[in-house]
């Protein structure tokens, strides 16, 4: 059931103020069996100590048994049904960096791979290429594509081993497959429509596979950034907006495109950040300096995600650490109602998204007590919060934070 034509109803402007931090990723596993995830084997005297005047559950993103993209995820944080509201990785990319992106274009996301000798996949994300190297990549695939059967072809640059192709013209469609494998030792696949019986998704997918056929052509020669895989093909969405839905004026805080796109997209203001993912403290002086501006706040690390894709454990349990010693300042901040989770688990033993479920902290008035000690999966599962999907949080947070009438006489 779509609960947003409920909430709107409910929903009420106060002067209480959300904080809600996604650390991406967050979720893990043990390495060997009794270990701790990465959440408990990080060192967080500050969590632990907040634990302790909070209330913990666990949360499903999506639904159960199933691995969550980043996109469907945040969807679901926010409050928005992910089997209702759709939009792909694409989208969210070129809505991010501000791409001309058109009702009817098709946006699609780009990885920029290694290819071995055979034509399989060696490296989904090319050794993660600097910014610079990026920019040089897409600038060569610029002086050399620009259209494709009369569809014009536009490559934007996002970060390290992302970019984001604008497909413009008549006739295209969205309903096409990756070309993205999800894993190494494999051939890059082929589009296909998922109907083939829709004629602007088979022309799409036809494209797709002529664009990266002529893409693998132009960068033989590159020593690492020789092919690529495409993804999250979409056109552009249209969503009800926070401000209607909840009666909030909602900010972001985050640095990759992707999330300030599906940010925008929900109708999120997008506050300027100085610095790269990894200087956080530019992250807490966009908060400082608007925090009187705004009601709602979505605030994301990146790099607890991308650790644990890597396969990274002690790096992954090390970017918990440096959230960790920001915490003090965002709790000087006094939110009414914080809470910390994550979009999805990316287990460093798994390298990849899957479906466990991420650990949830509420940090607000009129809570039961728990008898957590520490901020872990472990004792999340035991935490008064219970058991959650992603969906439920925000009508949680709103109503610790007095922003919810009562439902019914």
């Amino acid at each position: 059931m779509d609960m947003l034509p409920v909430i709107e109803e409910l929903s009420q402007t106060t002067p209480s103020r959300i904080l809600l931090v996604v650390l991406d990723g967050l979720g893990g596993l043990p390495q060997q069996p009794g270990g701790p995830t990465e959440l408990a084997a990080a060192h967080t005297p500050n969590l632990d100590a907040l634990a302790k005047q909070s209330a913990l559950g666990l949360l499903t993103p999506v639904y159960p048994g199933l691995t969550p993209g980043s996109g469907p995820g945040h969807l679901s944080l926010f409050g928005y049904d992910p089997f209702r509201y759709l939009v792909g990785r694409g989208a969210l990319s070129a809505i991010g960096i501000g791409a001309d992106f058109r009702d009817g274009d098709v946006g699609v996301r780009g990885n920029f791979a290694t290819l071995d000798s055979t034509g399989l996949v060696r490296d989904r994300r090319a050794g993660r290429p600097s910014d610079a190297e990026n920019l040089r990549v897409v600038a060569k695939l610029k002086a050399a594509i620009s259209a494709i059967e009369g569809v014009s072809i536009t490559f934007y640059p996002e970060s390290e081993h992302r970019f984001v192709v604008i497909l413009r013209g008549e006739g295209l469609g969205d309903r096409v497959g990756d070309t993205d494998p999800q894993k190494t030792g494999v051939a890059p696949l082929h589009s296909h429509p998922h109907n083939a019986s829709d004629p602007s998704s088979t022309r799409t997918a036809r494209i797709l596979n002529t664009l990266s056929a002529r893409i693998q052509e132009i960068l033989e020669d590159e020593p690492k950034i020789n092919g690529v895989l495409f993804r999250g093909i979409s056109e552009k969405p249209q969503f009800p907006s926070l401000s209607q839905v909840y009666k909030v004026r909602a900010a972001c805080v985050a640095s990759y495109p992707m999330y300030k796109g599906v940010a925008s997209l929900v109708g999120m203001d997008v506050l300027p950040v100085e610095g790269l993912e990894d200087a956080l403290e530019g992250k807490v002086r966009a908060l400082q300096e608007n925090w009187d501006k705004y009601d709602f706040f979505y605030l994301h690390f990146k790099k607890t995600d991308s650790t644990g894709e890597d396969g990274n454990f002690e790096e992954k349990a090390h970017k918990v650490e440096v959230f960790d010693r920001l915490l003090p300042e965002l709790l000087a901040l006094k939110p009414d109602v914080l809470a910390i989770t994550g979009d999805h688990s990316t287990p460093s033993i798994v390298k990849a998204h899957s479906w466990h479920p991420v650990p949830l902290l509420l940090h607000a008035p009129l809570l039961r007590n728990d008898p957590a000690q520490r901020f872990t999966e472990d004792e999340a599962a035991g935490g008064s919060l219970g058991h959650l999907r992603g969906v439920e949080l925000m009508p949680l947070l709103l109503a610790h934070a007095g922003k919810l009438q009562k439902y019914g006489a």
